[in-house]
């Protein structure tokens, strides 16, 4: 999931579901609140003993299904039965929040002819086309990107909310922590929808 290299002292977590050993970043973390419910802590900071997840929809359904939780807690706790769509949701909605910050700080340019021009001037670093939005820019606008991958995992009256306006087709976040993060939380968007 993230960007950054393994080091020596990146610690290994366990998938409850899977058994599979993985740099704690590229995993799901999971706690039971005070009350017994499960509920996911994308950034790690709830206090409790982590319940670690592959970042995958039909692992997350899989844990669901099999009281995984309950297993791995060491007690009977309860979860929620579209947890898989809390996930989602949370994590969609970090996505526009990162989009949303960007365009305050001045890292985000949307419309198709200022993303075209930064993708020409090879000033990209993360690239977005609203899957509602016409074929022919889209495909324009991937094929500027080349390597880069235009993320289109949002509609145009999502991407137009996160920064204010009615609709929004085309962006792009400059290079730097904004687009990192943004392209961080969108794959982990993309493991989790599918």
């Amino acid at each position: 999931m993230s960007n950054r290299k393994q080091t020596q002292s990146d610690p290994i977590r366990r998938c409850i579901v899977t058994g599979e050993e993985l740099p704690k970043a590229a995993l799901l973390r999971f706690v039971v609140d005070p009350s017994d419910t499960v509920m996911v802590d994308l950034d790690g900071s709830l206090p409790g003993r982590g319940l670690w997840l592959s970042p995958r929809r039909d692992i997350i359904a899989r844990a669901v299904a099999e009281n995984t939780f309950s297993k791995a807690a060491r007690r009977k706790v309860s979860v929620p039965e579209d947890l898989c769509d809390r996930v989602e949701a949370l994590i969609r909605q970090r996505c526009l929040s990162l989009i949303g910050l960007a365009k305050k700080a001045g890292q985000l340019t949307g419309g198709f002819d200022q993303v075209k021009a930064s993708l020409n001037a090879q000033k990209a670093g993360v690239v977005l086309a609203a899957h509602d939005g016409g074929d022919d820019g889209r495909r324009k606008i991937k094929a500027l990107a080349g390597a880069g991958e235009a993320l289109s995992q949002f509609s145009s009256a999502e991407l137009g909310a996160a920064v204010g306006r009615d609709k929004m087709v085309h962006a792009i976040i400059a290079p730097g922590k904004f687009a990192d993060r943004m392209a961080d939380s969108a794959k982990l968007l993309a493991r989790v929808s599918a």
